[in-house]
């Protein structure tokens, strides 16, 4: 195995600490699973889209609405109202 230092401030060793005691295990050990937790979970996580990106197959699928539905406030007069 490789060798890592990593710093940490008086309350994070003390918890580090409490839980490798809690849980029977080295520190070392409760610091591999914590980081494979992270990674498997930032390696798994979708990367970030844009609504366009998520709903692009919709864009466009809509025949009869005017051309300029998003962008002309008079659409918008009544709406709300009942």
């Amino acid at each position: 195995m490789n060798i890592l230092s990593v710093k940490l401030d008086v309350p994070l060793e003390k918890a580090l600490l409490t839980l490798s005691q809690r849980e029977r295990v080295s520190k070392s050990e409760l610091m591999r699973r914590a980081l494979t937790a992270y990674a498997m979970q930032r390696i798994h996580d979708a990367p970030a889209q844009s609504a366009l990106e998520k709903a692009g197959d919709l864009v466009g699928c809509f025949k009869g609405a005017p051309a300029d539905l998003a962008s002309n406030p008079d659409h918008m007069a009544n709406y709300g109202r009942v």
